[in-house]
């Protein structure tokens, strides 16, 4: 009740300014009065370095004080924010031995106890008389009480003069208090305020009647009132989408207009031999999204697309097909994924059909050796080897290809831009793939692969069984386990996925390590492998190969096995921890099961402090539909944690929210392109506030508006 735009913001390294640089502006904040080595170190936590950057430091909400409810009012399953006293506080063992401190919070109405596992660091923190800001959803255990809320310990004595009812809640670290942060924000602003260069144009202004920035920052650490608190935050979000659709507007325009593409027509030499050896048909989904890919290739532009794919989708077919019709047109094809694992199970899946169709395929690996990669880069030199799998190995600097016609990445968002660029200027101008099996929502599309054409796959291949899934208490584990020693004992496989290599004592989770010994002893007749991130590449590889060989029925295993892994006969997994994974990558991880015609069972392992995660693994449970788990993803965690920009090479959303804020990304993306359209070069005068903040925004970042 009371609040406005919930929503979370993780610490990032900003610019200064938004905009051009000021040198007042780029002061180390502990010079500011008030601040100092202490403060700033923990502002520093926050992405704060400078004036600058504190002035902009936006509340990720507000709460409005005059309209909290008391809490004899609350319900089970209201989100709120309560104000109250603390009367009493302790700390005890649960019965599975994890941490627990209690925190009973009353007010004129009533009381209700707060509960937050496994923090330690709050144990003591709490104080009779205290006034608390609580936040959280309120859930029942006995009665009712938050889980793990966040909260803010208030003294008023030292809130700030003329201060009112409404409540900015910055992001914070420990040690910084809302409190102290307005005392900073309030100096800076008399003292820097001033500075501040406008943005935005004067078109833009009073075309959506924004105030101007000064105005804007004044009234977005200390509002009147909500409703001048969310216009001052709406110009800061039309803004920050303003300029990064207008960096995808300008690549796409290069991308459409200056990278002239190779014409690569299908001939059907290869692709029609490669389609009698395949053992399906494509489905119409595969057939609808070849096309639309096959139309790029053979246009006169270089093709810059998006392909998603669900788990499951057959979206690597797909690819190997376009690469097939690049390799008739006698230029060559490369396919990069994100890991060894991945790179080498194309490779191992594909090579035999390759080599019955008559086309040379190679695979280069970190761990390829010497005498074998110089005899791969002198075919990949001459052109003799016409089609390449590999990790990130393909863009070493040794690495040169006679021409280089089509470039597919796999899981894109696990490269770095400069990574992608570098396999792209292997080749004059290649065509472009991006795959991705985390199906991304339409908003997030828009936002971070605004400058590519997308091509939806979603249609599963005939046959696939949808996995179940279940929601399991501790307390059932031993029946789990009988459960699983029953379909192994016909010839089934099982994945263990854990979210720690090896047990931390800050976190006290499940690790791998652990749980392989666990496994074992709970399974003495079966063979248990073990897969985590830091053992070497060719251990790793060797306990997939003897798991898709039957030779292991039991892997445990950290997410290396998230994108890619595909063995038919695994049935079911076992999830420890869910409530550490988002949605997504537990969609990725249950992919790795029900691959074939089979009844697959997903087991998500919870303990009993788990409850406040219940609505999310519910939901998961609910479905199998990746479109629908990205969305809720992304309501529930944001999107810069499910799809960081940064991975991309654009700049980081600090304020917007592309699914809350899509009407202001609709007219952003809008007011981008269309500038672009008419003006190419921001040469307009109207324009030259636009192209000068632009131009200071990105400064040394020049790569944004090159790379695809």
């Amino acid at each position: 009740m009371g609040e406005v735009g919930n929503r979370e913001s993780k610490a990032k390294s900003l610019k200064s300014v938004p905009g051009q640089r000021h040198p007042g502006l780029d002061t180390p904040v502990q010079y500011l009065k008030g601040v100092g080595p202490k403060r700033a170190a923990q502002l520093a936590k926050v992405g704060v370095t400078t004036v600058g950057e504190l002035l902009f430091l936006v509340p990720r909400r507000y709460v409005d004080r005059s309209r909290t409810l008391p809490i004899a009012r609350l319900r089970v399953g209201d989100e709120v924010t309560v104000f109250g006293r603390v009367m009493a506080s302790s700390e005890r063992r649960t019965r599975t031995f994890k941490r627990l401190v209690s925190c009973m919070v009353g007010d004129e109405s009533g009381t209700i106890e707060a509960v937050w596992f496994n923090r330690p660091d709050l144990a003591g923190r709490f104080r009779p008389g205290q006034e608390l800001m609580i936040s959280g959803k309120v859930t029942a255990y006995r009665t009712k009480q938050f889980v793990n809320p966040t909260f803010e310990v208030l003294d008023r004595a030292r809130e700030l003069p003329g201060a009112n009812a409404i409540i900015p809640v910055y992001p914070l670290t420990e040690g910084l208090s809302v409190w102290a942060v307005r005392r900073m924000v309030r100096t800076a602003l008399d003292k820097y305020l001033e500075q501040v260069p406008e943005t935005m144009s004067r078109e833009l202004l009073e075309h959506y009647g924004f105030p101007d920035i000064r105005r804007t920052l004044e009234t977005i650490h200390f509002p009147r009132d909500v409703r001048a608190a969310e216009r001052a935050r709406n110009r800061l979000v039309y803004e920050e989408l303003f300029y990064l659709e207008l960096v995808l507007a300008l690549r796409r325009r290069r991308n459409t207009l200056a990278r002239k593409g190779s014409r690569l027509v299908e001939t059907g030499v290869l692709t029609a031999r490669f389609r009698e050896k395949l053992p399906f048909q494509f489905t119409r989904g595969q057939e609808k999204v070849l096309a639309e890919i096959l139309a790029d290739m053979a246009s006169d532009r270089c093709m810059n697309r998006l392909l998603q794919g669900d788990v499951g989708s057959g979206k690597t077919v797909v690819a190997l097909y376009a690469m097939l019709v690049a390799c008739e047109n006698r230029t060559q094809a490369a396919m990069m994924a994100p890991t060894e694992i991945l790179a080498c199970q194309h490779f191992a899946g594909w090579s035999p059909v390759l080599r019955e169709i008559g086309v040379e395929a190679r695979l280069l690996t970190g761990s390829t050796k010497a005498r074998e990669r110089r005899e791969l880069f002198a075919g990949l030199a001459s052109g003799k080897v016409q089609m390449i799998f590999g990790t990130h190995a393909l863009i070493e600097e040794k690495v040169s290809f006679d021409r280089l016609g089509l470039v597919v990445v796999d899981e894109q968002h696990r490269f770095g831009v400069m990574q992608r660029a570098a396999l792209l200027n292997k080749g004059r101008n290649p065509d472009f793939l991006v795959m991705t099996a985390t199906p991304i929502p339409r908003t997030l599309t828009l936002t971070v692969y605004g400058d590519l054409d997308t091509s939806i796959l979603a249609e599963k291949p005939a046959g696939r069984v949808p996995v179940v899934t279940r929601i399991v208490t501790e307390d059932k584990r031993a029946t789990v386990y009988e459960y699983f020693e029953k379909r192994i004992a016909s010839g089934e496989q099982a994945f263990f996925v854990c979210p720690l290599i090896e047990e931390s004592e800050k976190l006290e989770l499940a690790s791998a390590v652990r749980t392989y010994e666990d496994v074992r002893a709970a399974f003495p007749r079966r063979r248990v492998g073990l897969v985590h991130g830091r053992m070497r590449s060719e251990e790793r590889q060797e306990q997939m190969e003897l798991l898709r060989q039957k030779k292991l029925d039991i892997l445990v295993s950290t997410t290396v096995i998230e994108v890619g892994v595909d063995i038919p006969d695994a049935t079911m997994m076992l999830i420890e921890h869910p409530e550490r994974f988002g949605l997504a990558q537990l969609h990725q991880l249950r992919g790795r099961i029900g691959r074939s015609g089979k009844r697959s069972v997903c087991v998500l392992m919870i303990q009993p402090e788990s409850v406040e995660a219940m609505e999310r693994l519910s939901y998961f449970a609910s479905t199998t539909d990746g479109f629908a788990l990205a969305e809720k993803d992304a309501e529930l965690r944001g999107p810069g944690q499910i799809l960081g920009t940064r991975q991309h090479g654009l700049p980081d959303l600090r304020i917007a929210d592309p699914f809350t804020d899509r009407e202001m990304l609709a007219r952003a993306r809008r007011d981008a392109f269309r500038m672009i359209e008419l003006d190419p070069y921001l040469r307009e005068p109207r324009h030259e506030l636009v192209r000068k903040t632009l131009a200071a925004r990105y400064a040394g970042r020049e790569e944004l508006l090159r790379v695809g």
